[in-house]
C-alpha cells in the first residue's frame, strides 16, 4: 500500500520545506523506491499562472501545461519521478471542484460544507496520486501552521491516517530555532507553541526538521523532544548550507533521516547511495573556472522570480567546474545609464521572459551592446522577442520594429499574437503552454549542443516571431534555427558570426537538473568560460 508522508511548516515562511521535501524524495529514490511529490497551496487562486512574480515568485510550468508552484521545480531537479496537474492543487482549484459538483447536483440537495466536501476533495486529490507501483507520495503543505487559509488542508490530512491507517502515515514538521545575539543562545520556545498549534488541531508529528543557524546542542534538542512529544531521534538540525542548496540532502543523510522515515513507515528498502551526489558536492565546492553572468530582467529585486534561471546557471557551471556569479541588473537601468558601465566584466549576458512594457527598452540596449561587443547571449523567451526587435531596428534598419504586444499598431510587427490566442479573454491557463516539439536544423549551434534533430521543450507565452520577416532576418544574418514541426513558428534564433548569439521562444531552465545540465545553459556557460579566458590572455 501507499505510504503517505505530510510535510508542513511553522513559525516563519520560506524555511524552505520544499527543498527538505525534495531532498526527502532524493533520498528515499535512492533507496529503491518509487516517489511522487505533490504541493497543496492555500491561496484561492487556481493556480499561479496570474499571479505577480513579486507576490509568487516564478511559475513554474511542467510538460502537460499546468502553471505551478516553484517549490515543484525543486521536486523535478531533485528527483525523477513525473509530474503532473495531479502535483499541485490550490485552493482555488478544489473549491472550483467542489462547486462545480454542486452544480451539476452531486451531492444529493445537500449543504456543502467545508467538512466533509472541501476536506474530502482535499482527501481524494492526496489520495489519487498514490497506486499500486507507488511507495510512497510526499504531500508538502504551504504556508504556514496558524494560517487561516491553511486549516481545511491540515484538517483533511489530520482524517487520512483514519482511512488509510496510522501506519502507513508519517507528519514531518519544518520549524525554526532562532539565535538571539543579545542572549548568546537559540531559542526553542517558537517550535513548541507551532507544534502545539498543530497538535491542537489534531496532528502529532513524528519527525521534526529544525531550521537553525547555529548547532542545537543536544541539551535543545532533547528540550524540544520533551515539549513537542516527539522522539529525541526524531529531532532533526537543518543548518543553513555554506555553499550550495544541493548541500541538504547530504545534511539530511548524514542524520540519518531516510532511516528514521523507513522506520516509522515499517518500509524496507535497499541501502542508500548518494556517492555520486557527494562527487557533485566536490565539484561544487572546488570550481576551477568563474564567470560573472548579468542577469537583466523586469522582476530582479525577487531572487524567486527567476528561480530556475539561476538554478540552471549553476547546473552547467557544475558542468565545467565553474562558479557562476550572477550580476542581477533591472532592465530600466539600461534606459539611464551608459550599457558598457552596467555590463563592464561581465562575461556572458542572459534575458528572460516576462510580461508587459515596463523594462522592454532596457533589455533592448543591453541586447545591442552584447551583440556589438560579441558577448556571448543567451535570450529565453521575451529575450528572443527582445533580440528580434533589437536586430530588426538596428540591423535591418526597421525602426518602428515592435511586438504587438507593447504597440498593437506597430508598422513593423516582428512579434506578433498567435492567432488562436485573438479571441481569448480569460487570462489563466489560456497561453501556449507546456511540452512542444521544436525541430532543430543540422549545422547550427542549438543542434550542436542538442545532439539531436528534434526535441521537446515547455512554453509559456502568447507571442511569436512573425514569419512574414523571416526571409529578411536570413539575409542579414539571424537565422531560425529552431521552428515547430511544421516550419510554421520560430523557436530558435541564432547569429552563426557571433561567439554565442542564440535565443529561443522556450524554456529551457525548467528542464535542467544539477546532474543533467541543460544543453543550452551549457553551452551558454562554455562561451562564457571562452571569453573570459581570451580576455585574460589578450587584456584590452
Amino acid at each position: 500500500m501507499t505510504k503517505h508522508i505530510f510535510v508542513t511548516g511553522g513559525v516563519v515562511s520560506s524555511l524552505g520545506k520544499g527543498l527538505t521535501s525534495a531532498s526527502i524524495g532524493l533520498l528515499l529514490e535512492r533507496r529503491g523506491l518509487n516517489v511522487r511529490m505533490q504541493k497543496l497551496d492555500p491561496y484561492i487562486n487556481v493556480d499561479p499562472g496570474t499571479m505577480s512574480p513579486y507576490q509568487h515568485g516564478e511559475v513554474y510550468v511542467l510538460d502537460d501545461g499546468s502553471e505551478t508552484d516553484l517549490d515543484l521545480g525543486h521536486y523535478e531537479r531533485f528527483t525523477s519521478g513525473p509530474l503532473s496537474h495531479k502535483s499541485n492543487y490550490t485552493t482555488g482549484r478544489i473549491y472550483q471542484s467542489v462547486i462545480q459538483k454542486e452544480r451539476r447536483g452531486e451531492y444529493l440537495g445537500g449543504t456543502v460544507q467545508v467538512i466533509p466536501h472541501v476536506t474530502d476533495e482535499i482527501k481524494s486529490a492526496v489520495l489519487d496520486l498514490g497506486g499500486p507501483d507507488i511507495d510512497v507520495v510526499i504531500t508538502e503543505l504551504g504556508g504556514t501552521v496558524g494560517d487561516i487559509e491553511g486549516l481545511p488542508f491540515l484538517e483533511a490530512i489530520r482524517q487520512i491516517p483514519l482511512d488509510v491507517g496510522k501506519e502507513n502515515c508519517l507528519f514531518i514538521h519544518l520549524t525554526l530555532v532562532p539565535y538571539l545575539k543579545a542572549a548568546r543562545e537559540v531559542k526553542t520556545k517558537p517550535t513548541q507553541h507551532s507544534v502545539g498549534l498543530l497538535r491542537q488541531i489534531g496532528i502529532q508529528p513524528d519527525i521534526l526538521v529544525v531550521r537553525t543557524e547555529r548547532p542545537l546542542g543536544r541539551d535543545n534538542s532533547e528540550k524540544i523532544a520533551l515539549f513537542c512529544n516527539v522522539d529525541k531521534n526524531a529531532v532533526i538540525e537543518e543548518m543553513d548550507k555554506e555553499f550550495s542548496i544541493y548541500e541538504v540532502p547530504v545534511g539530511l543523510a548524514e542524520h540519518r533521516i531516510d532511516r528514521l522515515i523507513l522506520g516509522k513507515l515499517g518500509v524496507q528498502a535497499a541501502e542508500l547511495n548518494i556517492d555520486d551526489w557527494r562527487e557533485l558536492m566536490q565539484r561544487i565546492r572546488n570550481p576551477q573556472h568563474e564567470v560573472t553572468i548579468a542577469v537583466v530582467g523586469k522582476y530582479i529585486d525577487h531572487r524567486d522570480a527567476y528561480k530556475s534561471i539561476y538554478e540552471s546557471l549553476d547546473h552547467a557551471g557544475f558542468a565545467h567546474q565553474t562558479r557562476v556569479l550572477v550580476k542581477r541588473i533591472e532592465a530600466e537601468e539600461f534606459e539611464n545609464q551608459d550599457p558598457e558601465m552596467l555590463l563592464r566584466g561581465v562575461d556572458g549576458l542572459l534575458v528572460p521572459g516576462g510580461f508587459g512594457y515596463r523594462g522592454i527598452e532596457g533589455k533592448i540596449q543591453a541586447i545591442q551592446f552584447a551583440r556589438e561587443c560579441e558577448i556571448p547571449y543567451f535570450g529565453i523567451c521575451l529575450g528572443m522577442q527582445c533580440a528580434v526587435i533589437e536586430f530588426a531596428r538596428n540591423v535591418l534598419g526597421l525602426k518602428q520594429a515592435n511586438s504587438t504586444e507593447f504597440a498593437a499598431d506597430a508598422s513593423h510587427p516582428v512579434i506578433c499574437m498567435l492567432e488562436e490566442q485573438k479571441e481569448i479573454t480569460d487570462k489563466g491557463g489560456t497561453m501556449r503552454l507546456g511540452a512542444q516539439p521544436c525541430r532543430v536544423a543540422e549545422g547550427s549551434r542549438a543542434a550542436e549542443v542538442y545532439q539531436a534533430d528534434e526535441v521537446m521543450e515547455r512554453h509559456r507565452h502568447r507571442y511569436e516571431f512573425n514569419p512574414e520577416y523571416r526571409t529578411m532576418f536570413a539575409e542579414a544574418g539571424m537565422h531560425a534555427t529552431g521552428t515547430s514541426p511544421d516550419n510554421t513558428l520560430v523557436e530558435v534564433v541564432e547569429i552563426p558570426d557571433h561567439p554565442w548569439f542564440v535565443a529561443v521562444q522556450y524554456h529551457p531552465e525548467f528542464k535542467s537538473k544539477p546532474q543533467q545540465p541543460h544543453p543550452l545553459f551549457q553551452g551558454f556557460i562554455k562561451a562564457a568560460i571562452q571569453r573570459r579566458v581570451s580576455r585574460s590572455q589578450f587584456p584590452a
